[in-house]
């Protein structure tokens, strides 16, 4: 097979639009991605039913430090390479042009994945609020179709536009949980505030990693997911070197704060002593997770709020489609500029966004979507939950190669870095992400409803079906699968090849 081309030089027509987005813009993609609304009327119920129930904010928190402390490494690297697919250009510039390769097709998969479980909860929930609401029934495909026609076009225009539509949506969805957490706050619970109830690290740690702390944090680990796309814009950045770094931290800290802020009202509300019992009170046994916020809306500050979260959702789903669509887009595009994948991918349209690259996630997606409809699968036991949880793997295993290559870039680059940015810190989060992976993937049944026969999640680690070993060796199988690429199509003739690739 040919080696990697050179990359031809940039044009009009190659080149993504130079200065579109500063700081806010890259945050609302990424803030949008994590969709904090969704996580909270979904995630934090389980996580406090089946997890560490009143510490499940320190859960939140946890993992917040720990990307956190990815960022240190993960943003020093970044005013180094200026890449539209900036995980696998960092891999690539510091393990090499194989590794780069595999963690860029993990990548490209991790994002489509999580854009096409978002589909499937868009659509159940849409059909659902459309058929109580209007009497609209319609099938749940069809409202993700048609999510999934709006999204392409956007994602078609300029990259500033996506962004202003996002700010909106996420301003709202915000607003909506920092007013209901400070309403629980001024007014208090039945119990008090009990700070030590959710964020003590005996009580965040309780039943230890093998237990219900461990699918506390697996749960966390899997609402964080999107975070680290801030890169991903660097080449659409007006100052990548300072906007790329400042937009990361910003995001972690705000999903950090949100998630932390908005459980520890829920367990306030509540009662940190009853609030496993009024979780599943409230849900009808976890049947319908969202009533437990939407209660706790009600009760402190009106039903006007729960009503108003209710579309917020919607709002919340349709903007992390439409940050996850411009993710992997933007992958697809700079793989083919690196001669990965086909050379037509890394061009522009007009609007100076990557028109073919767009359209190739969204025929795959809808292609997806319309195989689930046909086989009558469900769309959140099956398109949610299974696509989602193969994204959160993903996405971790490529965070900890990313941390591994900060740490060789710079031991052959030492210039412009310490000790703590290119070592210490990036060292340590390679651990702790390592300690998510093996959170996510012993209890990725639970997550992603792959349980074999007879299995408790909550009681059995492991424990999959068929479906779920191939979903969680998939991300594996990928890397694998890329690695090889990258090797054979590497020659001694095309010393540049890297170059290309992390340019």
């Amino acid at each position: 097979m040919a080696g990697l081309q050179p990359a031809p030089e940039e044009t009009r027509e190659t080149a993504l639009h130079h200065g579109r987005l500063g700081v806010i813009g890259i945050v609302f993609f990424v803030v949008a991605a994590a969709a904090p609304l969704v996580g909270m009327t979904g995630a934090v119920p389980v996580a406090i039913v089946l997890g560490n129930g009143a510490a499940a904010p320190g859960a939140y928190l946890a993992v917040g430090l720990v990307l956190l402390l990815f960022s240190v490494g993960y943003n020093v690297m970044s005013r180094h390479v200026t890449n539209a697919g900036a995980f696998f250009a960092y891999v690539g510039r510091g393990l090499g042009i194989a590794p780069g390769v595999g963690s860029a097709f993990v990548s490209l998969v991790a994002y489509l994945a999580v854009q096409l479980a978002i589909y499937g909860f868009f659509g159940a929930i849409t059909a659902g609020q459309m058929a109580s609401v209007f009497g609209i029934e319609w099938s749940w495909w069809v409202w993700s179709l048609i999510a999934w026609a709006i999204v392409l076009v956007l994602s078609l225009l300029s990259v500033d536009v996506g962004a202003k539509v996002l700010g909106v949506l996420m301003g709202l969805e915000l607003l909506a949980l920092v007013v209901t957490a400070l309403a629980v706050i001024f007014k208090g619970g039945p119990e008090g505030f009990d700070l030590a109830a959710s964020f003590a690290p005996s009580n965040i740690f309780v039943g230890g990693l093998a237990g219900s702390a461990g699918i506390a944090l697996a749960f966390a680990f899997a609402s964080f997911i999107g975070f680290e796309a801030t890169a991903i814009y660097g080449e659409e950045a007006k100052d990548p070197h300072k906007s790329v770094p400042r937009a990361t931290y910003v995001a972690v800290i705000t999903i950090t704060v949100v998630f932390a802020l908005t459980s520890f009202a829920i367990v306030t509300a509540l009662g940190s002593q009853a609030v496993i019992d009024r979780v599943l009170e409230m849900s009808g046994g976890l049947a319908d997770p969202a009533a437990v916020l939407f209660g706790v809306a009600t009760e402190f500050v009106g039903s006007w709020m729960a009503t108003l979260m209710g579309w917020l959702v919607l709002s919340s789903l349709f903007a992390g489609l439409l940050a996850f669509q411009n993710s992997a887009a933007r992958y697809f595009f700079a793989m083919g500029r690196a001669g990965v994948l086909p050379r037509s991918l890394d061009k522009v349209n007009k609007f100076g966004a990557p028109g073919l690259a767009s359209i190739t996630t969204s025929v795959i997606s809808g292609l997806v979507i319309v195989y689930f409809a046909v086989r009558g699968l469900d769309p959140v036991l099956n398109l949610f939950y299974w696509f989602s949880g193969l994204a959160v793997v993903a996405i971790l295993w490529v965070e900890i190669l990313v941390c591994l290559a900060v740490i060789v870039y710079f031991r052959r680059n030492p210039a412009g870095a310490n000790a703590w940015n290119s070592i210490i810190a990036p060292a340590g989060a390679a651990i702790l992400l390592a300690l998510g992976q093996y959170l996510l993937t012993s209890r990725f049944g639970l997550l992603a409803g792959t349980v074999a026969e007879g299995v408790d999640p909550t009681a059995q680690a492991w424990g999959l079906n068929l479906l779920g070993w191939f979903l969680i060796t998939l991300p594996f199988i990928l890397f694998v699968f890329g690695v090889i690429l990258g090797s054979v199509r590497q020659n001694k003739e095309n010393e540049d090849a890297i170059a290309d690739l992390v340019s």
